[in-house]
């Protein structure tokens, strides 16, 4: 319940942080008695499908440790969190980062990375990942999360991101448009109708769903390229291939939407629309590599 109202009321901030902006620049006045104005239009795409993405990159950190509970790890309350943040600090020197956060949250077997850029990052993982696995294994997971951050992942899929939203946001107004003229081709001309907006809302949705569809592609290959990353700063691929056997016999923990990506383990029903290949294909990869 909690995840669902940060996300319900940061998406209603960053909209209305953007709707605002929009009318102050007069972007959102792309609409006009001559006709679409395709210049505004597409500054108002950019502004939107670009704003979005990167204000929720801008405040990931905070929002993982609200999301998901995570306390950073000030100063060592065991051994298990002083093994935790010296082996980070070795593996972020082996990729040639800053020292990242390090964070422990209560939730089945998962892991994840997030941050605005690579030397204000976060690695966190759950107790359900330090209670299953070895210490080779959680080892292997969090050289993943750091190759994620050495290889600028978030900040990768932030601006595929923005790419794909608005190009979404574009296209869904233009055939939008189109399809309003042609219904009302016979009419005075006095501005778009109602059948603009449902063919915007409509195309909103399709080409959505095609964008989550490149998205999650592209995140797929950031993965396999995490794991051969971890593989490199482990000097081996064997442990991660042993962490992802095993989580790929674990329930594991779902993550925040906007963090996804970026966790050991995820995905979604279908494999198309998956931010994370199979485990097994993962291994797979590996094995050849």
């Amino acid at each position: 319940m909690k995840r669902i109202v940060l996300l319900i009321a940061t998406n209603f901030a960053i909209m209305l942080v953007l709707g605002i902006s929009a009318s102050l620049l007069g972007v959102n006045r792309f609409l006009t008695a001559n006709g679409l104005n395709l210049g505004a239009l597409l500054v108002f795409a950019g502004l939107m499908g670009f704003g979005g993405a990167f204000i929720s990159l801008l405040i990931s950190k905070p929002m993982a440790k609200w999301s998901t509970g995570a306390r950073v790890i000030a100063q060592p309350a065991n051994a298990t969190e002083a093994w935790l943040l010296s082996t980070v600090a070795a593996q972020a020197q082996r990729a040639g980062i800053a020292m990242p956060e390090v964070a422990v949250y209560e939730g089945e077997p998962n892991a994840f990375a997030t941050g605005a850029s690579k030397n204000a990052s976060l690695v966190a993982v759950s107790t359900g990942l330090l209670a299953s696995m070895t210490q080779e294994e959680v080892e292997a997971v969090l050289a993943h999360e750091v190759a994620h951050i050495a290889n600028g992942d978030m900040v990768t899929l932030t601006l595929i991101q923005g790419v794909v939203n608005t190009f979404v946001i574009f296209l869904a107004r233009v055939v939008a448009y189109a399809v309003d003229s042609f219904l009302r081709k016979d009419e005075e001309n006095t501005g778009p109708g109602i059948a603009y907006t449902i063919t915007a809302i409509v195309c909103d949705i399709l080409f959505g769903i095609l964008a989550s569809i490149i998205v999650a592609w592209f995140s797929r290959q950031r993965e396999y390229r995490a794991d051969r990353g971890a593989a490199s700063i482990m000097g081996s691929p064997r442990p991660m291939i042993a962490a992802l056997q095993r989580l790929g016999g674990l329930a594991q923990g779902a993550l925040p939407k906007n963090m996804a990506a970026s966790g050991i383990a995820g995905g979604g029903v279908l494999s198309l629309f998956s931010s994370h290949p199979s485990c097994e294909d993962r291994v797979a990869a590996l094995q050849r590599a």
